[in-house]
């Protein structure tokens, strides 16, 4: 049976901390819906209604453009191991690029990611918790190297033609308002 709250209680803010993947989906009035798995150690929670999360480049810039459309996204945590859950996180965002002031208090809540493009800071106005009956258990093995890997071979300057390349523009053609 579904529970919803008002804030993220000390128990869930716990749990959230133990995940090591989670989802965010976003969506523009027309286009598609975006649905992204992010890992990494990429989030936290800074009390009870807001979390930040660090993205990183990737394939597409997706999130960027819908909340230029909509200012509304879900964030998603199921747990794989134990006690089985599901926790959703609904509420708007504020999209910090590196040229921005905050940026540097923000980053740096987190490791090092070459390649880190925006902080989401997330205003959370809603949490809901599921039975997750339905999620298989899995084991977590370590974190993939890959994407660090991809953005070192880059390089800044391959990096910035990347993003100018592949995430200015949502794939229905929406701007996503990245400054490269």
């Amino acid at each position: 049976m579904a529970q919803q709250y008002d804030e993220i209680s000390d128990r869930l803010a716990e749990f959230i901390g133990k995940q090591h993947l989670f989802f965010v989906a976003t969506a523009a009035r027309d286009g598609r819906v975006n649905v992204s798995p992010k890992g990494l150690d990429s989030l936290r929670v800074l009390g009870p209604q807001r979390v930040v999360w660090l993205n990183g480049t990737g394939s597409g810039n997706e999130t960027a453009a819908h909340l230029r459309e909509v200012n509304r996204m879900t964030l998603m945590f199921c747990s794989f191991e134990r006690q089985p859950l599901i926790l959703r996180l609904y509420g708007t965002a504020t999209e910090v690029q590196p040229d921005q002031p905050e940026w540097d208090s923000l980053a740096g809540l987190f490791p090092p990611m070459t390649g880190a493009r925006q902080v989401y800071d997330v205003s959370v106005d809603l949490v809901q918790t599921s039975c997750g009956y339905g999620v298989p258990f899995m084991e977590f093995a370590g974190e993939r190297p890959l994407m660090e890997q991809w953005a070192d071979k880059k390089g800044p300057d391959g990096l910035e033609v990347y993003q100018r390349e592949k995430n200015v523009r949502s794939i229905d053609g929406f701007p996503t308002g990245l400054r490269v």
